[in-house]
Parts: C-alpha cells; structure tokens; sequence
C-alpha cells in the first residue's frame, strides 16, 4: 500500500472563551483562550470559570521552573565501570555545554541526574530551550553529546538516544520530581457570595469534592502523581489550538488541585509541574496556530524564553477555568449530565 505524502489538514472545532484575567510576572492583562475540542460543553464551562475568576479579581499564576530533558542509555562490562564514568561526567559540565552549543545558541545544559541498573547508565540531560518545547532541540543536544561520551570514554557502548527516563509522553514520577517543561502553579480565591451566584455551590463543598473526589479517589485509582478531574480536556484543546505535540497532554495533565475555605473564601489552585508547551518550533507555522499565538501575545519580541513561558502561563490560567467549573458543577447532582445532554445534543441537531 503506497504511503499518502501530502498533507492535509484535520478540521477540528475551534472556539475562542474568556476573556479571563491574569496576574503573574509573564501575564499581566485580560486573555481569550482559544480550545480546539469535539467536546462542545468543554467551552462554555471553561468560559464560565473564565468569567468567575475575573469576577474575583483574576488568576495569580507563579512560574516555578522551566527545562525540558532527553535521556541516553549506555552502557559497559560492570556496574563499577559505569558508576567511574558517571563520576567523571559529573565534572565534565562545561565541556558537555561547548557540545551542546555546536548544536544551538538557545540550548543551556543546566542539570543532570543518573540511574545506574546493573552496568547500564540512564543519563538524564535536562536543559532551558529559550522559546521552544524543546523535544528536538534536546534530542539533537544528546546525540551529540552521545557522540562525545563515546569517544572520551571508550569503556562505554551504545544502547539508545533514549532510555525512556526521560521521561516523554509517559505517566511517570521522574517528572514531577526532576521537572520536564515548565512547572506552573495558578491559584484564585473566590468569595462566598462569588461561588454561590456564579457557580452555584460554596467554598465547604469544593474543598470537599476535592478531597473526596480528586485526592481520595486518585489513591484509590492508584493515580501517580495526580490528583484533578480533567486537566487533558483543557491541555489538549489549548495545544491543538496552540500547535503544540498534542502526545504530551499525558505528562502534562499529571496535575494537582489544591482547595482551601479560607474564612469565608474558597482558596483553588491548580499545580501542572510537566506543562510542555513552545511558542516556536514544529507545528507553530499553521496560519492557524499563528492567529492564535498572536492572539495571545505570544510573538511579541521579546528576549529568549519569554513568549514560552506567557504561553505556559496562559494554559495553566486555561486548566484553572475548566477545572473549576467542572468541580463546581459535579457538587450539584445532575447538573453535570444535564449540561452535557443540552449542549451536546443541540450541537448535533
């Protein structure tokens, strides 16, 4: 069978919601937020939360880290052999950045961790990717660096450009303890008066929802490293919108809610440690994609890594909105379902 080259584009809806405010050192201003879902009712409940959260003063969102990592696989005869190496390399940095910087100005080595199994190294390489995710930028960075380990230490042998410690497009724990792409917490305090006239609920039965729902019940899911309703829902409509690898929602969407009744206030916060997104690199030319990021201020010159980060900042400011209307929704029953049947169906009709 012969392989279809040309391309063709895969019309997915898109809508814009919001606009919804955000305050943190990358957004300081009122954003839309574009979503690209088949799940209509994703829209006008995100849109909600959008309205509830300006309502309330805006999002405050804090960018923790940022780096996006490649792991190699080597190894040789002996477990001594490999452990020697990885003592060596531990003092090689600034050689393995002059490797890194044949390969792009934007790349910067700024950590590394190891796994040794038997006599095989996991050599974790974690770098800042200025405006890019960064997912090539970091292979090409290894394979050099690949290159380099081999030959100045010829005890060791080829296994694999990635040994999947990375840890990429999988559920794992490395990640939300080492970091992979940007870690970003948004938070909201919302008034009672707020949560009851625009959300239909109050600040005891969130916290509680959440509890029961979201941490509980993620133990008894054996969730790793989770604990939210629907993260994937907003991720993946804001990277589709967005021209993002859409494959990293499943790091991505290991996020956890935090709720709090502070006094008389609902304290939520959302915390995304894998948020992998790029203002520049594959997918980002779309003439749709490029409306998009326009839209939200992300092609703006400015110095390297700054559209990336405004671009993570909005997404998590996008998980925050849906996350919470959802929550509030499923603390009265059947509103959930019943919002569900009416947008859904009409959509069809």
């Amino acid at each position: 069978m012969r392989w279809q080259t040309d391309k063709k584009i895969a019309p997915i809806p898109m809508r814009v919601v919001g606009p919804v405010k955000i305050v943190s050192t990358e957004v300081n201003e009122d954003v839309y937020l574009p979503l690209a879902t088949l799940e209509s009712p994703l829209w006008p409940s995100t849109h909600r939360g959008a309205r509830v959260c300006s309502h309330a003063g805006g999002i405050r969102a804090v960018m923790i880290d940022e780096r996006m990592t490649r792991s190699v696989l080597v190894e040789a005869d002996t477990a001594q052999a490999v452990y020697q190496v990885y003592q060596s390399i531990q003092q090689q940095k600034e050689q393995l950045q002059a490797v890194i910087s044949e390969t792009s100005r934007f790349a910067t080595l700024i950590d590394m961790h190891a796994q040794i199994i038997g006599s095989m190294l996991y050599l974790r390489f974690e770098l800042l990717t200025g405006d890019a995710a960064g997912h090539n930028m970091v292979t090409l960075a290894s394979d050099r660096m690949l290159e380099w380990l081999l030959l100045e230490y010829p005890q060791l042998r080829y296994v694999s450009i990635s040994g999947n410690f990375c840890s990429d497009k999988k559920t794992s724990a490395v990640n939300g303890l080492f970091g992979r792409g940007k870690n970003v917490i948004a938070e909201v305090t919302l008034s009672r008066a707020i949560c009851r006239g625009m959300l239909k609920t109050t600040p005891e039965k969130m916290a509680e929802i959440n509890l029961k729902k979201n941490l509980l019940g993620n133990i008894v899911a054996g969730g790793l490293r989770t604990a939210n309703a629907h993260f994937a829902n907003m991720l993946l409509g804001f990277y589709l919108a967005t021209g993002q690898d859409a494959a990293n929602i499943i790091e991505g969407s290991q996020g956890i809610v935090h709720t709090e009744v502070r006094g008389d206030d609902l304290y939520f916060s959302v915390s995304l440690p894998n948020l992998i997104v790029g203002a520049t690199g594959s997918g980002k030319t779309l003439p749709y994609v490029q409306e998009n990021l326009q839209l939200l201020g992300c092609l703006e010159k400015r110095a390297p890594g700054e559209n990336g980060r405004r671009l993570a900042v909005i997404a998590a400011a996008a998980v925050l909105c849906g996350e919470l209307s959802l929550l509030a929704a499923q603390t009265n029953q059947g509103e959930l379902m019943r919002s569900h049947l009416k947008l859904e169906r009409s959509s069809h009709l």
